[in-house]
């Protein structure tokens, strides 16, 4: 049974159209792989379903009830990760996963998990090194810990492998896998680099508007 569905949906940024009449539906464990070119609006879309940019119409809803009715409550089961690694330069890379995490839930990650995850991203070692001296797949290994310390029920991923080598691609997708394996879901932007056998995969540029005059009617 769908947990998270998506109907209708179009979106216009900055002015332009981006897709229409998009929609999926996503079960407890599921996934959806959002591909297609650049510019096709994978990104937006995410930003969408995290209400982060508005939608002009359309409807997502959560076990039924629609999310921006309860943004705060839906919001709460959300992990964003953006092309942006969010990460402070002058704290180490210890200190931006703790303050993530007690700006999240006012605590810090159980011990169990935290070991595991810093394994898994192989970050231990790096702990007390500034985020300003971090390599870009440094960057991206610790905004994955975030995300995977968040115990989040949904993560939103926008191609969350670049800037990773091989054996960083392995941990995420293992990463992907435990959480689908748990009853998470994942909506994840991407151009082939994540693999997940019984993910549906949505061609966002599918819901582009055929031409112009189309693309006035969704106004």
């Amino acid at each position: 049974m769908s947990v998270l569905s998506v109907r209708s949906l179009s979106c216009r940024r900055g002015g332009r159209p981006v897709f229409h009449d998009l929609g999926f539906d996503v079960a407890a464990g599921g996934a959806v792989l959002l591909t297609g070119r650049n510019g096709t609006g994978k990104s937006t879309l995410l930003r969408v379903v995290a209400l982060l940019t508005p939608a002009r119409r359309g409807e997502i809803t959560w076990q039924g009830e629609d999310v921006r009715a309860g943004a705060d409550a839906w919001r709460a089961r959300l992990a964003w990760l953006g092309h942006a690694d969010a990460i402070k330069g002058d704290l180490t890379v210890h200190e931006n996963l703790e303050a993530a995490q007690r700006l999240r839930t006012g605590s810090v990650p159980a011990h169990a998990l935290w070991d595991r995850v810093l394994t898994r991203f192989d970050l231990t070692s790096l702990l007390e090194r500034p985020g300003r001296y971090l390599s870009a797949g440094q960057r991206r290994r610790v905004a994955l810990a975030r995300v995977a310390l968040s115990e989040a029920t949904v993560w939103l991923l926008d191609e969350p492998a670049a800037g990773l080598d091989e054996a960083s691609r392995q941990s995420l997708q293992a990463a992907i896998t435990d959480h689908l394996a748990t009853g998470g879901i994942a909506a994840i932007a991407t151009h082939g680099e994540i693999v997940l056998p019984e993910a549906q995969t949505l061609d966002v540029g599918r819901f582009a508007p055929d031409d112009a005059a189309e693309a006035d009617s969704w106004v």
